[in-house]
């Protein structure tokens, strides 16, 4: 075989996100874009927010000299600046430009802090259910992946993370707002986290640092979400424009280490070293000049609200149950079969897309994805209904 037999063994088991994505476009190509409904892909409907556009147009239109050359591999110093400063009134903690290294999305940052985290065998904690390509970035870098399940509301049992800690275990992976559920973890609960971990940290010797993965932070339906920095000090968060912005093709976000971290300074020089031998070199240069002014601009949330409310109300008039999402743009039902894959063939059926919750670590279970036009979702909802009456 010509590639690896690790990388093989992982394509084997790699995203059903992906998966159900390209089964759908073979779908759309033979029966019509308009005839399919797709609730596959986390990939935003929503044209990025106006303030976005009219910095690009301002950007282009009068480029400063060497504004595409390249920069220092953490990014420009101006814009970490920026990024600093909004965090730092974000989080109460006095974040400043030294603590921040501009990325490649978010799973550039979380692959640049494992990189410069982990040592062969050490554990990063996963809690199901997860997105899967943490599995692989963990691997990517040396690590064991090591998943503790949370409970029957998709929240983090601080009891299980301390029993799943050991002398090997160096990260814990948060995701708030949720990927796949949607849930937001309360900050009471993070708090209770954060003392449970501090406590494990004085059991095992060293420190466990939280890197708390945050694309959605900023697509919340009720009080708005902390960053991790407010509450874990031996915390990184990871983040991108991806969502918040609609920006998923331009691949642009940063990473932030707490300024109390252990071993701070070396961290970030530790990530800004990775960024540059994993190829990533440094995040792009007029995305990072374009986004450095609109910390505090999104799209508009309300319409993903609308959404969710549609669709969580036709699947629970269906008699399906389903955790309300507190923010992000998914749905986790629990299928109405025991096998979730074979559920998901149902409802390929009536050229209805959802991704099998097994492909998240929590069989039983599928996912939807609701940042897509709400005039599909309407069209989509006779199709549902009928794949349900014959499951």
């Amino acid at each position: 075989m010509a590639i690896s037999s690790k990388v093989h063994d992982h394509m084997s088991r790699a995203s059903w996100i992906r998966r159900m994505f390209e089964e759908g476009n073979d779908l759309k190509a033979r029966f019509g874009a308009e005839n399919v409904y797709d609730f596959t892909l986390g990939n935003p409907v929503m044209e990025p927010p106006v303030e976005l556009v009219d910095t690009l147009r301002r950007l282009t239109a009068d480029p400063e000299v060497g504004a595409h050359r390249y920069m220092p591999n953490a990014g420009y110093p101006s814009v970490r600046a920026k990024m600093a400063a909004a965090l730092a009134a974000e989080a109460g903690v006095p974040v400043e430009a030294r603590h921040v290294v501009m990325t490649v999305g978010a799973a550039c940052g979380l692959n640049i802090t494992l990189k410069a985290l982990l040592d062969p065998g050490d554990e990063v904690l996963i809690l199901a259910p997860y997105f899967v390509e943490y599995i692989f970035y963990a691997d990517n870098h040396g690590g064991v992946a090591k998943v503790v399940e949370t409970d029957a509301g998709f929240m983090p049992d601080p009891a299980a993370i301390d029993a799943a800690i050991g002398p090997r275990t160096k990260v814990l992976i948060l995701n708030t707002p949720n990927n796949p559920t949607g849930v937001v973890y309360p900050r009471s609960l993070q708090e209770e986290l954060a003392a449970t971990l501090e406590r494990a940290e004085a059991r095992v010797g060293h420190p466990i640092y939280v890197i708390s993965d945050e694309p959605y932070r900023k697509i919340s339906y009720g009080d708005e979400v902390a960053p991790s920095l407010a509450i874990f000090r031996n915390s990184i968060l990871c983040t991108s424009h991806s969502k918040d912005l609609a920006l998923a093709g331009e691949r642009i976000g940063f990473a932030a280490v707490h300024p109390d971290a252990d071993d701070g300074d070396a961290l970030v020089a530790a990530m800004t070293f990775a960024i540059r031998t994993l190829g990533f070199v440094n995040a792009p240069a007029l995305m990072q000049r374009a986004v450095a002014d609109l910390q505090h601009v999104t799209v508009d949330v309300g319409e993903y609200r609308r959404n969710r409310d549609l669709l969580l109300g036709a699947l629970r008039d269906a008699g399906l149950e389903c955790t309300q999402p507190g923010g992000a743009f998914y749905l986790f039902p629990r299928c109405p079969w025991d096998d979730d894959v074979a559920f998901i063939r149902q409802l390929q059926k009536h050229r209805l897309l959802a991704v099998p919750g097994s492909g998240f670590g929590r069989g039983g279970y599928f996912r939807l994805s609701y940042c897509v036009g709400r005039e599909m979702i309407e069209r989509a909802l006779p199709a549902l209904r009928r794949a349900l009456e014959e499951s």
